[in-house]
């Protein structure tokens, strides 16, 4: 039985009257960032070397020794930064994870350069501002001014600032740990991106602790034939037969459910609340299919909380204006449920798609991982954390829709919790897209909310 966590008295305290860092700390998180943002380390035409050689330079500078510190990666391109704060060893260590990889960003996309950092009405601009350089800034902000501080936890800290988590593949740096560095992120458990704070219309609703998250799944169809001159159409067309099959696909829908975690959320979700659905989130933690129905309806995060989800995202096909296409093919994204199986969305797809001429076989690897179990200790530090720094408002455990590298570490046996106390507004999040932002005010007080977060949960 894991011990009813409680924060001291006068941490709580402090941390009513004061979200902010201080002054010195700020300005080093802000430094960080900004570097971080300005090094170009998009997944397929940047690098994220320059980012760890850059931050193995600044925990040189704040006294950590080399031994502590490793820089390494599957290609010379691609290396991670793996640092490791000395502890009494009483407990097992933690790992502080986030990716310093991007999404691409084109300049004529962007109303600003999007590899400048730019403070801006109240927000900080520029890419991975969001997705995840923010989260790596404050890892290592953390780590110097534990280390000025003289702070003695009572197990190591492990930050692991890794390569390629947007692309994935070979070259992404937490499978590439866990293969062939495992003893230097090995920890109890690891705290993660993936979990962030919702606001809508100004107002903070939740603090979003993810501990688990669906699983990728990415199919390729294909319909083939002899083809011809397109003088002479006949009906067995593989461009119709494609676009046939993904019409219906696209008037599916997966049945609707609740699993453990999800079933919390929409009970947390339903005490929130304040419309017209309030009521329908509450049957919905109940297993009412009618409330899911409407709530699904309601947005499509929430759909996709509900359910497995498939759409069709790459489209190829022909090979010369004027002949009848020998082959049509698609990309179909899954972005699956973890109790549903690639076998069972396999089957259902085949029902759906409804051609034996539409060929259907996945494409790449699939990774899988189970859920995080619910720690006492980190629930209750985080939902302390979260009412004291933001009275009112709950931390609440959540499965997101989209993918982490929280997915390896599970499979590998360290669970892992998104968790940030960065807030963006539920409406206007710009994770991947156009003039990606945090605004100014949310990145301070993440860096007050994680930093005592780890202090807390060190001891």
């Amino acid at each position: 039985m894991l011990k009813f966590f409680l924060l001291p008295a006068l941490l709580v305290a402090g941390l009513a009257a004061q979200t902010m860092p201080p002054e010195r700390e700020r300005q080093l998180a802000r430094d960080i960032y900004k570097e971080l943002v300005e090094i170009k380390s998009g997944y397929t035409t940047g690098a994220t070397t320059p980012v760890a050689e850059a931050v193995a330079a600044r925990l040189k500078a704040a006294g950590f020794p080399a031994s502590d510190i490793f820089v390494g990666g599957a290609i010379p391109a691609k290396a991670n930064l793996v640092v490791r704060y000395r502890g009494t060893g009483r407990g097992k260590p933690i790992l502080l994870l986030a990716h310093t990889d991007v999404v691409e960003a084109k300049r004529e996309d962007w109303s600003m350069d999007p590899f400048q950092f730019v403070e801006r009405d109240g927000y900080f601009y520029g890419r991975g501002t969001g997705d995840d350089k923010a989260q790596a800034s404050v890892w290592i902000a953390t780590l110097i001014r534990f280390k000025r501080e003289g702070f003695q936890p009572d197990r190591d800290l492990i930050v692991a600032l890794t390569a390629d988590e947007e692309g994935g593949g070979p070259y992404n740096g937490v499978q590439w740990l866990i293969k062939n560095k495992r003893e230097l992120i090995d920890a109890e458990y690891c705290l993660n991106e993936g979990g962030w704070g919702e606001m809508s219309g100004g107002r903070r609703i939740s603090n979003d602790i993810q501990v688990s998250e669906k699983y990728v799944v990415n199919f390729r169809l294909e319909v083939r034939n002899k083809g011809g001159h397109s003088s002479m159409p006949v009906a067995d067309n593989a461009i119709y037969r494609l676009a046939g099959a993904l019409d219906r696909l696209g008037k599916f829908a997966f049945p609707l459910k609740t699993n453990e975690v999800t079933r919390g959320y929409f009970q947390a979700m339903a005490k929130i609340e304040t419309g017209p659905l309030k009521s329908d989130l509450a049957r919905v933690a109940a297993g009412s299919e009618e409330a899911m129905e409407r709530v699904a309806a309601a947005t499509a995060a929430w759909n996709a909380t509900l359910r497995t989800t498939c759409v069709a995202t790459q489209l190829e096909g022909g090979h010369a204006r004027n002949a009848l296409p020998q082959l049509a093919a698609a990309n179909v994204n899954c972005r699956v449920l973890p109790e549903d199986s690639v076998e069972y969305v396999t089957g259902v797809l085949k029902k759906v798609l409804a051609d034996d001429q539409v060929s259907l076989t996945v494409s790449g690897e699939v990774s899988q991982g189970p859920p995080s179990p619910l720690r006492e200790d980190v629930f209750k530090a985080a939902g302390r954390l979260t009412d004291t720094l933001w009275p009112g408002v709950p931390a609440v455990p959540i499965m997101v829709m989209g993918a982490t590298d929280g997915l390896y570490l599970r499979a590998a046996g360290i669970p892992t919790y998104g968790v940030q106390g960065f807030f963006f507004d539920r409406d206007d999040i710009r994770f991947h897209g156009r003039d990606e932002r945090m605004s100014v005010q949310s990145f301070y007080e993440g860096q007050t909310f994680l930093y005592e977060l780890v202090k807390a949960l060190a001891h």
